[in-house]
């Protein structure tokens, strides 16, 4: 066969070299094959081509032709073959023989099934088909020659490839030292002494709590202001000052009443300035009230860390006006000038106490004690302010008497809350009061109060969540308003109170202060039945005052003087001057 394939050669003037795609890296291999070149044998052109098929479905009957697959892959054909099989295939095509022929032809079609067969893993699986042709010219020349060279054997394809995956290397682990020495460790934390020998256990420490807002000693408390040096004679100016506004002058509520046109004038000319605005007490005022008197704007504040500040608003500089003293150990929840006395002023605080400023004393005497509950609210029960009523967290009352000289009688009893936020005593029947509870209002007759299982003579149960407060109107009593977590404010029909108190009037406004602000509390105008005054979320920050059927009477806008929430408000009960609290001790007053 060699012989025979070199005397042919010789016999050509002119041999063309075969064509070979050499292997590039990083190149897919996508068919193999052998082209059939034209070369003059024996002085005829012989052409051999076979059949392609797929190697997919390794199937060997489904055979199609294409030529232009023949032409797409012509310039990536690569020459394999091994030299026994082309000796075969070069036999067939010298002989003109058709058996021959096919008898080559399936030479073939075994022979690149072996080369599919030995690079299974390198070839990729897809549905080409793969074209092998035979250059007669080119197996004479391997023959002879016992040269590869140009050709591309599959064993070295095979190894060309695996040169191009690294060889996977395990992590070798890091042998344990022998005798290696360990890290240093204190022999004070191993509770060891130096010999080696364990210390004994230390003995137990006592647990030291520290309550963060100690309750005040019982007793009378001294007027000491703390935001002031010891300087008496501005400090007893000031007591001088706020004892002689005890008295006031009379006057007759019922021509105090206007009408809602007049009312709106006096409103419009309320203004608020630089001079009106100061900072009184530290943290979040949790209460407000405003001194009756006629000739000076006085102002006293309650705190959540305990403190109330006074502001005198002639003063001047205003912070010369300021006095803050600390009778509380915690938030100053109501706060009150007394009807009899403006002198003094009553504080309670969740701490459990009720004191009394008297100014003419300089000292805070303690009116109620009960270390046992927390107390959230309180009214006076007469006009004298002798009697009292005071509402608890726990949902019991405390019906305070102050005429017992050094002491105070109390009779403690539990109402069918579960817990109380604020109470208020009826203006005209004093022997009816509201509480507000968690989520209903109850009216209590004080005639019919038992220790235990005291039923309300009324109960107001259209919330539908937690309520803030509820107050009786300030002249006759006839309506009652409540703030509700719902984000609603309700007017009730109080005028008979021997039946249901009906709902008058549902107003929309936002309620939702969050955890950071005071929760806001409906009260009423003491010297306009019909209107309610409370804060607002909306911006730019205002107060509004509603009127009983729902509407708008007036907002008060401040500018760049007014730019935070006013939770707490209180309107003088003679003068049209309003002052209303924020979350940071400060305090924002509109007066004509």
């Amino acid at each position: 066969m060699s012989g025979s394939c070199a005397a042919s050669g010789e016999e050509v003037g002119s041999r063309q070299r075969p064509q070979v795609n050499e292997y590039k890296e990083n190149e897919t291999i996508t068919s193999v094959s052998l082209r059939p070149i034209q070369s003059p044998v024996l002085g005829k052109s012989v052409k051999f081509c076979l059949i392609p098929f797929s190697l997919c479905n390794y199937k060997l009957d489904q055979f199609k032709y294409s030529k232009s697959l023949l032409e797409k892959n012509s310039n990536k054909e690569v020459v394999l073959c091994k030299k026994t099989e082309i000796k075969k295939i070069c036999r067939g095509i010298l002989t003109p023989n058709m058996e021959t022929t096919s008898e080559a032809e399936s030479t073939l079609q075994k022979s690149s099934l072996d080369v599919h067969t030995e690079n299974n893993k390198l070839l990729p699986s897809t549905s080409d088909a793969v074209f092998l042709s035979v250059d007669v010219e080119s197996c004479q020349d391997r023959d002879s020659d016992g040269d590869t060279t140009p050709g591309l054997s599959a064993a070295r394809l095979r190894e060309m490839i695996k040169k191009r995956q690294p060889p996977k290397s395990k992590r070798k682990k890091p042998k344990k030292r022998e005798n290696e020495t360990g890290c240093r460790r204190s022999m004070r934390l191993l509770k060891v002494d130096p010999s080696g020998v364990s210390l004994p256990a230390p003995a137990p420490q006592p647990t030291l709590v520290v309550d963060a807002n100690p309750l005040l000693p019982p007793g009378p408390l001294e007027m000491t202001p703390e935001n002031r040096d010891d300087n008496n004679e501005l400090f007893k100016e000031f007591l001088q000052t706020w004892t002689e506004m005890s008295k006031t002058s009379t006057v007759d509520t019922e021509n105090k009443l206007s009408s809602i046109k007049s009312y709106k004038g006096n409103l419009s000319d309320m203004a608020i300035t630089e001079d009106t605005v100061n900072k009184v007490t530290q943290g979040p005022v949790s209460s407000m009230a405003l001194h009756p008197s006629e000739t000076r704007t006085l102002v006293a504040v309650g705190a959540k860390s305990g403190q109330i500040g006074l502001w005198d608003l002639t003063q001047h500089p205003k912070e010369d006006g300021i006095y803050v003293f600390h009778p509380h150990s915690e938030p100053v929840s109501c706060l009150y000038f007394s009807p009899a006395n403006p002198a003094n002023i009553l504080s309670l605080s969740y701490d459990g106490t009720l004191r009394c400023g008297d100014f003419s004393r300089a000292i805070f005497e303690e009116v109620y004690r009960n270390e046992r509950s927390s107390f959230s609210s309180f009214d006076f029960l007469a006009e004298d302010a002798s009697t009292l009523i005071v509402g608890h967290w726990d949902g019991s009352i405390s019906l305070v008497d102050r005429r017992t000289p050094g002491t105070s009688y109390e009779k403690l009893v539990q109402s069918a809350l579960n817990k109380i936020r604020t109470v208020h005593v009826h203006p005209v029947y004093r022997q009816y009061f509201i509480a507000a509870g968690l989520r209903d209002a109850h009216i209590y007759d004080t005639r019919h109060l038992k220790p235990r299982g005291s039923q309300p003579l009324i109960s107001l149960t259209e919330h539908t969540k937690s309520i803030a407060s509820a107050y009786f109107s300030p002249m006759t009593g006839n309506r009652v308003v409540t703030t509700c977590a719902d984000c609603k404010l309700r007017i009730f029909d109080s005028s008979c109170l021997s039946s249901q108190v009906p709902l008058l009037t549902t107003i929309r406004h936002n309620t939702f202060t969050g955890r950071w602000l005071t929760r806001f509390q409906a009260v009423w105008d003491p010297k306009q039945e019909d209107c309610v005054i409370v804060g607002s979320m909306d911006y730019p920050r205002r107060i509004e005052i509603f009127h009983e059927t729902g509407k708008g009477v007036h907002s008060f806008f401040g500018g760049e003087y007014l730019a935070s929430v006013c939770s707490i408000n209180a309107m003088h009960p003679n003068r049209y001057i309003l002052a209303g609290g924020n979350s940071s001790g400060k305090i924002h007053v509109f007066m004509n």
